[in-house]
């Protein structure tokens, strides 16, 4: 009997390691997705639900979220939609919307903003470099209320102070040093 339970134990955790080190985080489907090459189109594109995706060639800010999170088996699109479906007078008016758009909601800064607060973790904006953690969501103002958004990734830039972030702002889905380049304005963890 004492023989089964070791046995047991042993079984139990090396599994429980298997899956932790094989576990996909946030940071590595985010990395993964700066192999691919994306022009930056904010075009609207007409998409299938759940699950949509614009043609993987093209993409803006929210694309890099929506594709990294869907490495994990996590629908943004979908989340989104029946998020804005329930509560849609919790969210910016600023297209003068009536109703929920499946082809764009979730492809909106300030739509992720509000889902990210409603159903996420709210973390401090600070200029600390140490309160920014691979697998944060880091939403920024670039100018004139024009909004970006990017996922903090867990490789430091040179001098070893802050981590980088996977966002497209123009060149495609890349891996750059610029969490301090811009006013920060959203700072949050999905799922909490």
């Amino acid at each position: 009997m004492k023989k089964i339970k070791i046995v047991f134990i042993v079984l139990f955790m090396s599994s429980f390691c298997y899956s932790q080190k094989d576990e996909v985080t946030l940071s590595d489907a985010a990395i993964s997705i700066t192999k691919d090459e994306v022009t930056y189109d904010p075009s609207y594109f007409s998409i299938t639900y759940p699950n949509g995706d614009i043609p993987l060639n093209k993409g803006v800010c929210t694309d890099v979220v929506i594709r990294s999170f869907r490495k994990l088996g996590i629908d943004l699109q979908k989340l989104v939609h029946e998020e804005m479906k329930h509560n849609f007078h919790l969210y910016p008016n600023i297209w003068g919307l009536k109703r929920t758009d499946t082809n764009i909601d979730h492809r909106r800064v300030p739509n992720l903003m509000i889902f990210f607060k409603r159903k996420g973790l709210v973390k401090k904006i600070t200029k600390n470099s140490s309160d920014y953690k691979p697998g944060d969501i880091v939403c920024w103002n670039l100018y004139g209320g024009v909004t970006h958004i990017g996922i903090v990734i867990n490789k430091k830039s040179k001098d070893k102070e802050r981590y980088l972030i996977v966002h497209n702002i123009g060149s495609g889905q890349v891996i750059a040093d610029c969490l301090f380049d811009y006013k920060i304005i959203g700072h949050y963890r999905y799922p909490n």
